[in-house]
Protein backbone atom coordinates (compact mmCIF):
# COMPACT_ATOMS: atom_id res chain seq x y z
CA UNK A 1 0.00 0.00 0.00
CA UNK A 2 1.27 3.77 -0.59
CA UNK A 3 -0.18 7.00 -0.23
CA UNK A 4 0.39 9.82 -2.06
CA UNK A 5 0.45 13.38 -0.76
CA UNK A 6 -0.37 15.81 -3.47
CA UNK A 7 0.64 18.67 -2.02
CA UNK A 8 4.04 16.82 -1.88
CA UNK A 9 4.15 15.69 -5.94
CA UNK A 10 6.55 17.75 -7.97
CA UNK A 11 4.19 20.25 -10.73
CA UNK A 12 5.61 20.05 -13.72
CA UNK A 13 4.47 22.24 -16.88
CA UNK A 14 2.60 20.99 -19.93
CA UNK A 15 3.45 22.26 -23.24
CA UNK A 16 1.26 20.65 -25.96
CA UNK A 17 -0.46 22.22 -29.02
CA UNK A 18 -3.66 20.55 -27.36
CA UNK A 19 -4.04 23.32 -24.67
CA UNK A 20 -5.32 26.75 -25.21
CA UNK A 21 -2.64 28.49 -23.74
CA UNK A 22 0.66 27.77 -21.38
CA UNK A 23 -0.54 27.82 -17.99
CA UNK A 24 -1.02 24.26 -17.37
CA UNK A 25 0.49 21.79 -14.77
CA UNK A 26 0.73 18.43 -14.33
CA UNK A 27 1.51 16.27 -11.11
CA UNK A 28 1.79 12.63 -11.84
CA UNK A 29 0.25 10.63 -8.87
CA UNK A 30 0.87 7.12 -9.44
CA UNK A 31 4.01 6.72 -11.38
CA UNK A 32 4.13 3.22 -10.64
CA UNK A 33 0.70 2.09 -11.46
CA UNK A 34 -0.05 -1.11 -13.84
CA UNK A 35 -3.28 -0.05 -14.53
CA UNK A 36 -3.85 3.10 -14.59
CA UNK A 37 -2.73 6.75 -15.43
CA UNK A 38 -3.16 8.81 -12.00
CA UNK A 39 -2.88 12.84 -13.08
CA UNK A 40 -3.84 15.73 -11.09
CA UNK A 41 -4.26 18.59 -13.98
CA UNK A 42 -4.02 22.23 -13.10
CA UNK A 43 -5.62 24.90 -15.76
CA UNK A 44 -4.48 28.62 -15.00
CA UNK A 45 -7.36 31.08 -16.03
CA UNK A 46 -9.50 31.09 -19.14
CA UNK A 47 -7.07 27.65 -20.32
CA UNK A 48 -8.65 24.97 -21.91
CA UNK A 49 -8.03 21.79 -23.57
CA UNK A 50 -9.32 21.44 -27.33
CA UNK A 51 -11.75 18.92 -28.66
CA UNK A 52 -10.70 15.61 -27.91
CA UNK A 53 -11.57 11.86 -27.11
CA UNK A 54 -10.37 9.16 -25.50
CA UNK A 55 -9.70 5.42 -26.67
CA UNK A 56 -10.87 4.16 -22.85
CA UNK A 57 -13.30 6.46 -20.02
CA UNK A 58 -11.85 9.18 -18.60
CA UNK A 59 -12.71 10.21 -15.31
CA UNK A 60 -12.09 13.93 -13.88
CA UNK A 61 -12.14 14.36 -9.72
CA UNK A 62 -12.28 17.82 -9.95
CA UNK A 63 -10.28 19.02 -6.97
CA UNK A 64 -9.94 22.53 -6.77
CA UNK A 65 -11.69 25.52 -8.60
CA UNK A 66 -14.33 26.16 -11.67
CA UNK A 67 -14.21 24.86 -14.80
CA UNK A 68 -16.39 23.63 -17.72
CA UNK A 69 -17.22 20.06 -19.50
CA UNK A 70 -17.77 20.22 -22.59
CA UNK A 71 -19.11 18.24 -25.80
CA UNK A 72 -20.62 19.49 -29.19
CA UNK A 73 -23.75 19.98 -27.46
CA UNK A 74 -23.45 20.68 -24.34
CA UNK A 75 -21.48 22.49 -21.64
CA UNK A 76 -21.40 22.29 -18.38
CA UNK A 77 -19.91 24.24 -14.98
CA UNK A 78 -18.05 22.04 -12.55
CA UNK A 79 -16.60 22.80 -9.09
CA UNK A 80 -14.64 21.11 -6.31
CA UNK A 81 -16.02 18.01 -5.85
CA UNK A 82 -18.19 17.26 -9.07
CA UNK A 83 -17.44 13.75 -10.91
CA UNK A 84 -17.39 13.81 -14.38
CA UNK A 85 -16.75 10.24 -16.67
CA UNK A 86 -16.37 10.73 -20.10
CA UNK A 87 -17.52 7.37 -22.17
CA UNK A 88 -14.64 6.45 -24.61
CA UNK A 89 -14.96 8.20 -28.05
CA UNK A 90 -16.82 11.03 -26.47
CA UNK A 91 -15.39 14.11 -28.16
CA UNK A 92 -15.14 16.73 -25.32
CA UNK A 93 -12.97 19.12 -23.72
CA UNK A 94 -12.84 21.00 -20.69
CA UNK A 95 -10.60 24.04 -18.34
CA UNK A 96 -10.61 26.66 -16.47
CA UNK A 97 -13.28 29.38 -16.19
CA UNK A 98 -12.84 33.00 -17.13
CA UNK A 99 -12.24 34.53 -13.23
CA UNK A 100 -11.35 31.38 -11.65
CA UNK A 101 -8.39 28.52 -11.85
CA UNK A 102 -9.41 24.88 -12.19
CA UNK A 103 -8.13 21.68 -10.75
CA UNK A 104 -9.18 18.00 -11.29
CA UNK A 105 -7.49 14.51 -10.77
CA UNK A 106 -8.01 12.18 -14.42
CA UNK A 107 -7.94 8.59 -13.78
CA UNK A 108 -7.63 6.47 -17.21
CA UNK A 109 -6.39 2.81 -18.41
CA UNK A 110 -2.69 3.05 -18.72
CA UNK A 111 -1.53 3.02 -22.36
CA UNK A 112 -5.22 4.64 -23.53
CA UNK A 113 -4.90 7.48 -26.39
CA UNK A 114 -6.32 10.69 -26.38
CA UNK A 115 -7.22 11.90 -30.01
CA UNK A 116 -7.00 15.87 -30.80
CA UNK A 117 -9.72 17.05 -32.77
CA UNK A 118 -9.72 20.89 -32.99
CA UNK A 119 -6.95 22.78 -33.99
Amino acid sequence: MRVVKIHEVKKESIQSPLFTGSNVTRQVLLPESKEFNVNVVNFGQRVRNKFHAHDGEQILIVTSGKGFIATETEKKEITTGDIVIIPAGEKHWHGATEDSEFSHIFVSRLGSQATQLEE
